[in-house]
């Protein structure tokens, strides 16, 4: 993270291991940067991570517009690219805002933190796409066990009620899923219905997000070897699955899903849990279906493809590595 970091930001994207500053920046990376070393002040306060954090949630203060919205991209040049960023985006700062109010080891932080959040509420009512969705549900979920208010605990029950009903309208007894198809970070759906069951004390949500979970381990293990579902075609219902350009942020997902049905699981269920969040986060380490170490040096190659790794190593799946593997220590 140090070497993709300067005084701006993250940057998104490297040559191999050199960062590659023709992308510039973006809120996605951002969030998921002050989120990894939040997770990393808990465990021990490091002046770098210290350092780092207070430089991400900068970014994100800067990147926050008067009305509540977020900018994404923000070129080397630090010049903002787009008016608006796009809801994932938005449902990250989100989430990272809640984790920032609820573990920022710095008082003025989370009082940062609290007001950001607050004043982007109004547009978090108005997510549409089920993984921007389960983004901000994490964020409102660690504000509502931090500091809840009547506006964060109700937004959080109006989005996991949204995600709810996707379920009962899509899901079947062969088919236990939130759509048709499963795409990307599909273990963040579970999580966000677990997380938000545990702050709001909803065991109907803890019931979808369990069934869901064990559905999802159904798809992606195989005789303990995690295999996500590619990029390169997904997995349709009653399709075949994609295989290969496996991507970091899915086993980092699955570390975080298995986690979360941890802490609410009894004490029977959750070595389980535990298993499988080691075997996803092994991921990294060449327990996949190549048998290739995705984890060098600190950073993380950018997939799996058919023919062995993608080798550049970018912010996305370098901080998938590191999140999981701060998980796992945590």
């Amino acid at each position: 993270m140090l070497i993709l970091t300067d005084d701006v930001g993250i940057l998104q994207h490297a040559r191999e291991t050199v960062p590659d500053r023709s992308h510039g920046y973006c809120t996605d990376d951002v969030t998921r940067a002050l989120i990894v070393m939040l997770v990393r002040l808990r465990q021990n306060s490091e002046r770098d991570a210290m350092r780092l954090a207070s430089t991400y949630l900068a970014f994100l203060r800067h990147a926050q517009l008067d009305d509540g919205r977020f900018h994404n991209f923000m070129s080397y040049e630090r010049t903002w690219l787009d008016e608006t960023g796009g809801q994932d985006s938005f449902g990250r700062a989100i989430w990272a805002l809640g984790y920032t109010l609820r573990y920022a080891p710095r008082k003025s932080w989370r009082r940062l933190a609290a007001a950001m959040l607050d004043r982007a509420l109004t547009h978090a009512e108005r997510l549409e796409f089920p993984r921007s969705q389960a983004y901000a549900m994490l964020g409102l979920a660690h504000a509502v066990d931090a500091k809840p208010t009547p506006e964060r605990t109700q937004l959080l029950r109006s989005l996991a009620q949204s995600l709810a009903t996707l379920y009962e309208r899509e899901g079947s007894a062969e088919w236990e899923w939130f759509e048709p198809m499963m795409t990307y970070d599909n273990a963040r759906l579970p999580e966000a219905l677990l997380r938000a069951a545990a702050a709001l004390g909803d065991d109907h949500l803890q019931t979808i997000g369990r069934r869901t979970l064990g559905f999802l381990e159904r798809v992606v293990f195989e005789d303990g070897i995690f295999v996500p579902v590619g990029n390169d075609g997904w997995l349709r219902r009653g399709g075949p699955r994609a295989r290969f350009a496996q991507q970091p942020l899915e086993a980092a997902a699955m570390v975080d899903a298995e986690l979360a049905a941890c802490d609410v699981s009894f004490k029977s269920a959750k070595a389980a849990h535990r298993a499988a969040a080691r075997a996803a986060a092994a991921w990294f380490d060449g327990k996949n279906l190549l048998g290739i170490r995705m984890a060098h040096g600190g950073g993380c190659y950018d997939g799996l493809e058919r023919n062995g790794p993608n080798r550049n190593m970018g912010a996305e799946s370098t901080l998938a590595y590191l999140a999981a593997a701060g998980r796992i220590q945590e």
